[in-house]
């Protein structure tokens, strides 16, 4: 604190004279707007301390209306930094870093004071952050870990909704890299550095910052915001399973519920991983690079067993399925009428997908009950296409005949002519 004030003493002493010819053009500029003798002084220092007229409009704070003067106290009234800065005024200064979640908390815990503001905002991110590692941490004498200001910035806070915002969606995982991929920041806490490496190949990442799908998921919809903790390893299916509920629960009734738990092992990132979640495929069920079923069980045991007769039946149905489809595009080509069956192709498709996802129950049974269904209508749909083209086959052996059979007749016709004639 005592070093800003000499600096800002400093500023106005080696600077006089530019101040002689620019506070006239500030307030003919300011004509009509209240004074902030803050902006019009930082916003000519240099960093950290600059702060500019421009980039404080940005702040969601500065458009509800409040001012320098509601974080840092003081004076903005006045140009004299005896006064500006005066402890009577209620100047704080610079924050401490370990003091502003409760700064910021003496606003947003205060349910009537933000209720001008914003009614549906919600009032208990202070309470949610002690509960969190950081949290936790701040408390314990750790200031490293992340305040409000490391995740929303400082004097450009913008609000969530807003695509520039540090805590929107699309922004949140950059926004926890900063620290959780700074190998050197991060040593102490012996943890991994690759979260963001992994993160960004991942499925979730391409759906929410490719397809632009917001629901997808980012660091805060597994792990939380304000009240951020890692998952429990044993309450990872509890995290995937608000967004995949029916997978949630057929993992459930899955023997490796239960195997999981007696082994303390984190359910659903056994088979997908954490961060670097991929689109599932069939190959997860196979024995090569992409299998997973392998690293726990052994060749022929009855999971290896029931892994392969799982794996057969929807290779089965797949195939089944692409010759239907290559049967009744031929057919369709041909100009036969296969509309029909390949409505119906939809219902098998259908079927294969819930058997992908009934997978996660681990039963064959259940599987199998899915993959019937669809093998017999694809081999119904296959069959109506295979039909389709022994009907065009026979279509064009009669007309080859009607043809052949019109041919002779204009053939007779002209001998009769030409006999006639002669």
């Amino acid at each position: 604190m005592a070093t800003l004030r000499n600096n800002v003493r400093r500023f106005f002493a080696t600077r006089s004279g530019w101040l002689a010819g620019s506070l006239p053009l500030a307030v003919c500029l300011s004509y009509g707007q209240a004074t902030n003798s803050c902006l019009d002084c930082h916003a000519a220092l240099p960093a950290p301390y600059g702060v500019t007229q421009e980039k404080f409009s940005q702040d969601i704070h500065a458009q509800k209306g409040l001012t320098c003067t509601s974080c840092h106290g003081g004076d903005s009234s006045s140009y004299d930094p005896n006064q500006a800065m005066s402890k009577n005024a209620g100047w704080k200064g610079k924050i401490d870093h370990s003091q502003i979640p409760q700064l910021c908390g003496s606003c947003h815990s205060n349910p009537d004071y933000i209720r001008q503001y914003d009614p549906s905002l919600r009032t208990d991110q202070l309470a949610q952050y002690h509960t969190s590692v950081h949290g936790k941490r701040l408390a314990a004498g750790d200031t490293k870990v992340a305040v409000c200001t490391d995740c929303h910035s400082v004097h450009d806070i913008r609000p969530p909704g807003d695509p520039r915002s540090t805590v929107n969606p699309v922004n949140v995982a950059t926004t926890c890299s900063r620290c959780h991929s700074d190998a050197v920041y991060m040593k102490a806490y012996k943890i991994p550095t690759n979260q963001y490496a992994l993160y960004i190949t991942s499925e979730h990442y391409h759906d929410l910052v490719v397809g632009g799908d917001l629901s997808a998921p980012t660091c805060t919809t597994c792990h939380g915001n304000h009240g951020a903790v890692p998952p429990g390893v044993d309450k990872v299916q509890n995290v995937c399973g608000t967004c995949h509920v029916f997978q949630d629960q057929l993992y459930k009734k899955s023997p490796h519920f239960k195997a999981f738990q007696e082994r303390d092992l984190p359910g659903c990132v056994v088979c997908h991983s954490n961060h670097a979640i991929h689109q599932p495929s069939d190959a997860m069920l196979g024995v090569g690079p992409s299998g997973v079923c392998m690293n726990c069980h052994k060749p022929n045991d009855q999971g290896d067993q029931a892994r392969a007769g799982i794996l057969a039946s929807i290779t089965q149905l797949d195939q089944k399925i692409t010759n239907a489809d290559q049967a009744l595009h031929l057919a369709e080509s041909s100009g036969m009428e296969v509309s029909t069956a390949l409505l119906a192709q939809n219902q098998a498709r259908d079927s294969l997908t819930k058997a992908r996802v009934t997978v996660h129950s681990f039963q064959p049974d259940l599987v199998n009950q899915d993959l019937q269904a669809g093998l017999k209508i694809a081999a119904s749909d296959e069959k109506a296409g295979k039909d389709a083209m022994i009907e065009r086959n026979h279509r064009r052996i009669g007309l080859g005949i009607c043809l052949i059979a019109i041919a002779i007749m204009l053939a007779g016709l002209w001998l009769y002519i030409k006999q006639i004639e002669s």
